[in-house]
């Protein structure tokens, strides 16, 4: 049995990551690994299910204890990935699925070298701004700290495996399941074909060009 892939999916706020990941899900079996955080949840959020809320003073304890795989700081909260759950699903063979920021992403690569990172981002700042703004929960100066957030997590981009851009939706999710059927071929440690090692290496191709066209979108 072939161990199951652990694939990370980062992006900025209002990137659509969680849509994308939530259209796939409907389809494939995977694993989502639901994330502690310390943030209050939004309207319409469940606990459990979105995120597990925490105290800031459980998180650190979890931290103490070695029991995260994956934790970062973002805008004043934390966010972590309990270690136990992940390891437990891709040891039986199944594919686990991580929706976090970049800086846990980076935590990720330096215990997983294995893990596949995907990254996520709207086809513009102003299309990015507009997701922020309609969501209608929160004030201007939060979508200004988002942006410029985003910015942040932009200029990471290089450390990822894959790019998707989320423009149209139906696209981004075929996108996306494309990029796992490779990383599960790269994964399966038998021979590939010449076409299947073509094709994995023609989406990385696209993911680097991807990004030198995201970089010049939102950072010059």
């Amino acid at each position: 049995m072939n161990k199951g892939i652990l694939l990370v999916l980062s992006g900025p706020s209002g990137s659509g990551k969680g849509t994308i990941l939530g259209e796939y899900r409907k389809d494939h079996p995977v694993y989502f690994s639901v994330s502690n955080t310390t943030r209050s949840p939004r309207p319409g959020e469940i606990d459990g299910v979105h995120y597990h809320f925490i105290t800031h003073e459980e998180f650190e304890k979890k931290i103490a204890a070695g029991g995260m795989l994956e934790y970062a700081s973002y805008c004043g909260n934390y966010y972590g990935t309990p270690r136990d759950k992940v390891e437990e699903k891709t040891a039986e063979g199944i594919n686990v699925m991580l929706d976090i920021e970049t800086q846990g992403a980076k935590n990720v690569r330096a215990s997983c070298p294995e893990a596949v990172l995907c990254f996520v981002v709207p086809p513009s700042m102003e299309v990015l701004r507009h997701r922020l703004s309609g969501r209608g929960t929160e004030d201007e100066e939060t979508i200004n700290k988002r942006l410029a957030q985003a910015i942040t997590e932009i200029e990471r981009i290089d450390m990822y495996d894959y790019v998707v851009i989320n423009d149209d939706l139906p696209d981004a999710v075929r996108d996306f399941a494309e990029i796992v059927d490779a990383a599960q071929l790269a994964a399966s440690g038998r021979e590939l074909t010449p076409e299947e090692s073509a094709h994995i290496k023609n989406l990385k191709e696209k993911s680097a060009a991807l990004k030198a066209a995201v970089k010049k979108e939102f950072l010059l």
